[in-house]
């Protein structure tokens, strides 16, 4: 029973300590010139359509808080779809840049 509660309680600090390291990433998945034009501060650029080859190359962890814009919401509805079939757990989209600015509260 003590041996059980100890492999409990280290597997939750595991748990806790790996949450710890996770963050948050804003990614843009218009077009690279649609981003050059204007964007959330601090966003990565990462078109719709590559996302899939494109989110390894930039550390981004599966456990991430990832945050998915475009300019209506659809292309970051589907780059949302691609990512949780990656394995992604942690995907929200927020629509367009108008939208995940406020809710960013970013410029």
């Amino acid at each position: 029973m003590i041996f059980t509660k100890r492999i409990v309680a280290t597997g939750l600090g595991l748990l806790l300590a790996v949450s710890a390291f996770s963050k948050d990433v804003v990614i843009d998945v218009r077009t690279a010139q649609e981003f050059q034009g204007g964007h959330v501060e601090g966003a990565l650029n990462l078109p719709h359509d590559t996302i899939g080859q494109d989110i390894a190359k930039n550390k981004v962890a599966k456990d991430d808080h990832v945050i998915l814009y475009c300019r209506t919401g659809h292309r970051s509805g589907i780059a949302q779809s691609t990512l949780k079939g990656l394995g992604f757990s942690n995907v929200e989209n927020y629509g367009g840049m108008e939208q995940a600015q406020k809710r960013l509260q970013k410029p």
